[in-house]
């Protein structure tokens, strides 16, 4: 009997009845919830557990009808899923009832059927790890698998995936798998679901079968889901899925597609396959143009162009021989031919009334740091106001800037008319020829590198910067023989040119050559064969580094040899391990350094976690003072990140806690570090917090000569950069108390600063930054000192005054990576960051040189800066039509939009402008053609595009 509710009976009571007697009756709840139910549900409900009732009858007959009945409901419920369907949810409470009378069926089509229902409704009610869905589908009667709808398919997947990793651990048999993976496979690609069908073959280890199903509506999304993904994967699956790619697009006969992964992969027998595969001579023209871009050295044969004339053309321009020729047309279109002059960069004329009362001085350092200003403001246009104007033409200052200079400021000097006249072979050697008939060797050391800057980029049958520079190699001046050795560098960057290496590597061998012109050897050998792992260049370099002594190891150029043995395996990765085994027997003071370089370099542009990891491991480690191989692992952790967007941001913030947390040697390299990551693409907030704080603009600079030096060369150098976000320039404090112990550690953080300012400012325009560092000038400007810091400018020549603001920085990608993104293209592609490994390596080069500025770059070797020169690259686009001549149409500019994975035909560009072509491109920006009237060759607007004419186009009146 109850208890009476009313009842004070004990607690024990109450507890006892509460067991016994259930608070809500479960059949009155059902009949609740049925009543719930609108009279459509509940007849849909009553039919389906009839059909269960009919399923488990013994006449065969009635069985079939009730189970055709109940697929029936089950697809018309599932073909497009929003929510659980009703007739699953009704039958879950006889999912147990249907699986247990399946069991006790014998071999026959309905048990197949049943089999199949079991599959569908396993996909809301089977227990998770149980593989059910996948279990039934594989018993039953293999219909077509897309009836089911897409949900139920794509569960299917994700289970498969699961047992094809048991299967391989147990080694059993997975024929079965595969097939029902093409079912799935074909099923995916038909309904626009790309990026399912290749996770899945991925995930079965197949991806071969992607060639087979791709057609031509949906080959582009497939191919572009291939390459995003392949940033992601480990090695050497990502080489397996960009392989990939470029046999679809070569099925299609996206022929330019195919080269970009093609030179990506630095796979040249893909390139002459493309050239042999295709028939049209103007996409060929279009392949060369791409190939120049990417600095590619490639020679044309019969098979791949048969006519002569033909090939002559095409040769041409992959050997950039018109080059400077459109480079021009680009400055005379946007009117920016008219030479400007250092003056013009640093806008003395803005700063106030205090700045009148200082005095000019008129010294040899300020002058060679107006002489890298203005090597790099007017490159490429053949034209300034120092170096090119006639001797008649002024009151003589101009004519005799070259001796305004002193000793090795000469040298620069001369190699900057080799800046000036950059890619202008013909001109530009007429003009230089002078100064090879000077009586200062510094003066023909400087022509000599003039010489191969003036080639860089360019190659030509006639090899007249390897006759011109032969000679000089080895002179008795080490001067001249650096000059020389440093513009064969330059000039055969990545061309693996067996000539020079024979007279380069004798260098290395000879006991009695000076450190330098061995350590430069290096460097040149590094970069003509850079990426290319050739056994014979890294010998030589390993036996120079074993012969040095113990003194010599301390010094600051030996350094440059394991940097050149580095260069050798550029984005080689796993190729450099016997190499680095081989530095581990090299001397204490050595060996770190070379393993840290060594280890940079060949996983640049990899994005690997684990090895960004092993730098940041060494970062951590609080050493004794004197040890230098942190440097390179902080620059490592930029190299080896670059290439991809996120990446470059997580290493960013592993660089703020380095400068916050790391010893002074780590927070030198970490403003390094940043510019590299963020070159020539200024979106970045905390790092000018963190320059801005190592100048210590943010509070009383520690050294108001130095400090007001480095400004002036901030602003000279970023006087149009367009770094946009100023708000946190002051986030960080500076120090001052320890004035004396500091002043060590600032002089040097502030210089690394200045650069990589220019580095992130680089070919860009902004004037607020100008407008400060204009305005700390003015603040200190009566102190002449400063006008010393000036030498900084050429650190930071990448930065925006380089070309006027139409050249970019050019290895980053990418990113591109670079990253590189980073080649860099423009237009975010950073898939083909490995094809300019010559650009990467010019800027690791001054970076690594930057580590240690006080014995090169602020020494006498500041024309390190030159090899600058192999990054640089117009940021343009330059339309041509069919006969290669300039054709304005007009294009639409705008922020570069990610469309991997979207459905259908997104935009791709957002925030644009409509221009007329030509036009300069920024980091992130992507054009697309604003008309229909001509039908591009390439897929990537950037650099030189041939355009067709659009046979359908039809003008509208």
């Amino acid at each position: 009997m109850a208890p009476d509710p009313n009842s004070g009976s004990g607690s024990g009571t109450r507890d006892e009845t509460s067991v016994k007697v259930p608070a809500k009756d479960p059949k009155k709840k059902d009949e609740k919830k049925d009543e719930d139910l609108s009279e459509e549900d509940l007849a849909l409900k009553q039919q389906l557990e009839l059909y269960v009732e009919r399923v488990q009858d013994p006449d065969p007959g009635l069985q079939k009808v009730a189970l055709e009945s109940m697929r029936q409901e089950i697809r018309t419920s599932t073909s497009s899923m929003t929510s659980v369907p009703k007739p699953l949810k009704f039958l879950r409470p006889h999912y147990g009832t249907l699986k247990a009378y399946y069991e006790t069926m014998g071999d026959s089509d309905l048990k197949k059927y049943l089999a199949d229902i079991l599959s569908v409704l396993a996909l809301t009610m089977s227990a998770e790890g149980e593989r059910e869905s996948l279990k039934y589908r594989l018993l039953g009667s293999e219909g077509d698998i897309g009836s089911w709808g897409h949900e139920y398919v794509r569960n299917l997947a994700g289970e498969i995936a699961q047992e094809y990793t048991k299967r391989q651990s147990d080694e059993a048999p997975i024929d079965d798998l595969m097939e029902l993976v093409q079912e799935i496979v074909a099923f995916h690609m038909k309904h626009n679901a790309e990026p399912e069908a290749v996770d899945l073959l991925m995930e079965v280890e197949d991806l071969d079968l992607l060639v087979e199903h791709v057609d031509s509506t949906n080959f582009k999304r497939t191919c572009l889901y291939l390459t995003s993904a392949a940033r992601y994967l480990p090695g050497p699956d990502d080489m397996l899925v960009l392989d990939i790619a470029y046999m679809i697009y070569l099925k299609f006969e996206e022929y330019p597609n195919a080269l970009q992964i093609a030179l990506f992969l630095d796979n040249l027998q893909y390139v002459k396959q493309i050239f042999t595969s295709c028939d049209d001579l103007l996409r060929k023209k279009q392949f060369c143009y791409i190939l120049a871009r990417h600095g590619v050295s490639f020679e044309l044969d019969d098979d791949m162009v048969a006519d002569d004339d033909d090939r002559y053309v095409l040769q041409d321009i992959i050997n950039n021989i018109r080059f400077s020729e459109g480079y021009l047309t680009l400055a005379r279109d946007i009117e920016v031919m008219e030479p400007k002059s250092p003056e013009d960069i640093y806008k003395a004329h803005l700063l106030d009334g205090r700045a009148s009362a200082g005095a000019t001085v008129d010294s040899a350092r300020q002058n060679l740091a107006a002489t890298f200003v203005n090597a790099f403001v007017n490159a490429g246009f053949g034209q300034d106001k120092l170096m090119t104007v006639p001797s008649d033409a002024s009151s003589g200052a101009s004519a005799n800037w070259l001796f305004k200079n002193k000793e090795h400021g000469k040298m620069s000097a001369a190699a900057s008319l080799g800046m000036i006249l950059l890619w202008d072979v013909d001109s530009g050697l007429a003009q230089i020829d002078k100064y090879f008939h000077s009586t200062d060797n510094h003066v023909i050391a400087g022509a000599l590198l003039g010489v191969g800057i003036i080639n860089c980029g360019v190659r030509n049958d006639c090899d007249p910067a390897l006759a011109l520079l032969d000679d000089y190699v080895n002179k008795e001046d080490p001067s001249v023989r650096i000059g020389a050795i440093m513009g064969l560098g330059i000039a055969y960057a990545g061309t693996q040119n067996d000539q020079i290496r024979s007279k380069l590597t004798a260098i290395l061998n000879d006991a009695k050559a000076p450190l330098d012109v061995i350590a430069f050897s290096a460097i040149s050998l590094g970069l003509i064969y850079v990426g290319s792992c050739n056994e014979e260049v890294a010998q030589a370099i390993i036996f120079a580094l074993m012969d040095r002594s113990e003194s010599e190891l301390g010094e600051s150029l030996t350094r440059f040899l394991p940097l050149g043995l580095g260069l050798l395996y550029l984005g080689k990765q796993e190729s450099v391990e016997a190499t680095a085994e081989v530095s581990k027997t090299f001397n204490d003071k050595i060996r770190k350094y070379c393993d840290m370089t060594l280890l940079s370099c060949a996983y640049a542009g990899t994005g690997n976690v684990l090895k960004v990891q092993n730098l940041l491991g060494h970062c951590a480690q609080h050493l004794e003072k004197g040890e230098t191989h942190q440097g390179p692992a902080v620059l490592g952790i930029a190299m080896v990140a670059m290439a991809e967007e996120l990446g470059v941001e997580m290493a960013i913030r592993s660089l703020e806690h380095l400068l916050q947390y790391g010893e002074q040697n780590i927070r030198r390299a970490v403003p390094l570090a940043l510019g590299l990551l963020c070159i020539s693409n200024p979106k970045v907030v905390n790092f000018i917090s963190v320059a801005m704080h190592a100048l210590g603009l943010d509070k009383e600079p520690v050294d108001k000569p130095l400090s007001m030096f480095l400004t002036c060369s901030l602003f000279s150098l970023l006087d149009f950069s367009q770094v946009n976000v100023m708000d946190t320039l002051s986030r960080l404090s500076h120090d001052t108390d320890s004035e004396v112990a500091m002043v060590g550690y600032v002089y040097y953080q502030l210089r690394a600063a200045v650069i990589s300012l220019g580095l992130i400012g680089a070919g860009t325009n902004n004037a607020r930054i100008a407008g400060m560092l204009r305005n700390l000038s003015s603040y200190y400007y009566k102190d002449a000192n400063l006008l010393f810091c000036v030498i900084f400018c050429p650190n930071c020549s990448r930065s925006s005054t380089f070309g006027k603001g139409s050249i970019n920085s050019q290895s980053v990608p990418f990113r591109p990576l670079l990253a590189i993104t980073v080649s860099n293209l423009l237009c975010c592609d950073k898939l083909y960051l490995q094809s300019k490994w010559t650009s990467l390596a010019g800027i690791v080069i001054m970076l690594f040189a930057c580590l240690d500025m006080k014995a090169i770059i602020v020494g006498k070797y500041h024309y390190v800066l030159y090899f600058l020169a192999l990054a640089m690259q117009p940021r343009m686009l330059m339309t041509v039509d069919e006969h290669l001549k300039p054709l304005s149409v007009p294009v639409r500019v705008g922020q570069a939009v990610d469309v991997v994975g979207q459905a259908g035909r997104p935009k791709t560009i957002t925030g644009f402008q409509t221009h007329s072509t030509p036009v300069l491109l920024a980091a992130g920006d992507r054009a697309e053609l604003a008309t229909e009237k001509y039908i591009p060759l390439s897929p990537i607007l950037e650099g030189y595009v041939i355009l067709k004419e659009n046979p359908e186009y039809r003008e509208e009146h």
